[in-house]
């Protein structure tokens, strides 16, 4: 995109399709495919140009690979893109991780008072430590800015059946070797993994992940569904689609444990 845009907003597009196949059934309403698109960089003048955050991903194969799913959607059951805004994504960030480090916090401070604390790996009494920086005033916060955003999500799904985005910003990190002993904090991997899950978490809007094919190292791609409140049944009907008609066929991994069978 060559427009610019205030920081305080991001722009997306919206996909509409019908026309589902029998599996997912007739009555199954009209869909709404929103795709975000984010905000990056910026200019003495303090405009941002925009690029497509569908595509703000450490790997283009994920995007590629989603991308093509939405396509195929497109031609099948017949999706037209639009761009839309969405507000304060930046303060969604800070919001979310205030939250759930408090949360987390308040979790495991009775085991830590207990003398368990020294049971955790480093990393976390690392995330614990800032956690406690966080102040009462911050949360309170935070839940109003959730409540803030809250409200502009219900207003864009008075249009919108289902936010599509990857799944994660990267496929799966190596894990180094130390880290198996004393953990790991990576601050740019733990920002690419979460990038696109920060709202349903949040908002505790319901979502799904699907499968939908592998890097060029072999890694597991998904794309994530998330739904206005109580649709469940809405993103697992779009969900049942995608695997029918979009889905590579599956992989096993080389290391691979069946914890239904036990093997």
């Amino acid at each position: 995109m060559t427009r610019t845009l205030n920081p305080n907003v991001m722009v997306g597009a919206l996909a509409h399709w019908s026309n589902l196949s029998s599996r997912v059934g007739k009555r199954c309403r009209l869909m709404l495919l929103l795709r975000y698109a984010a905000i990056l960089g910026s200019s003495p003048a303090d405009r941002i140009p925009l690029r497509p955050w569908f595509n703000d991903v450490f790997s283009t194969d994920i995007s590629d690979k989603c991308e093509n799913v939405l396509s195929r959607l497109s031609e099948k059951h017949g999706c037209k893109m639009v761009e839309i805004v969405i507000p304060e994504l930046h303060e969604m960030r800070i919001a979310h991780i205030i939250s759930i480090g408090s949360e987390a916090l308040c979790a495991l401070t009775p085991d830590c008072d207990d003398g368990k604390g020294e049971r955790l790996t480093y990393d976390t009494r690392t995330n614990l430590a800032l956690f406690r920086s966080f102040t009462a005033a911050h949360y309170v916060a935070a839940q109003r800015l959730r409540r803030r955003l809250m409200y502009f999500h219900m207003e864009i799904f008075k249009n919108v059946d289902i936010i599509v985005t990857p799944t994660t910003g990267m496929t799966a990190p190596r894990i180094p070797p130390s880290a198996l002993k004393v953990g790991e904090t990576n601050l740019q991997v733990s920002g690419n993994l979460m990038r696109f899950i920060i709202n349903a978490n949040l908002l505790r809007l319901p979502a799904v992940t699907i499968p939908v094919g592998y890097d060029k190292q072999g890694l597991p791609i998904g794309m994530q569904l998330i739904g206005r409140p109580w649709c469940e049944a809405s993103i697992l009907r779009l969900a049942a689609t995608i695997e029918e008609t979009c889905a590579e066929p599956k992989k096993k991994p080389l290391q691979y444990y069946d914890i239904l069978k036990g093997n």
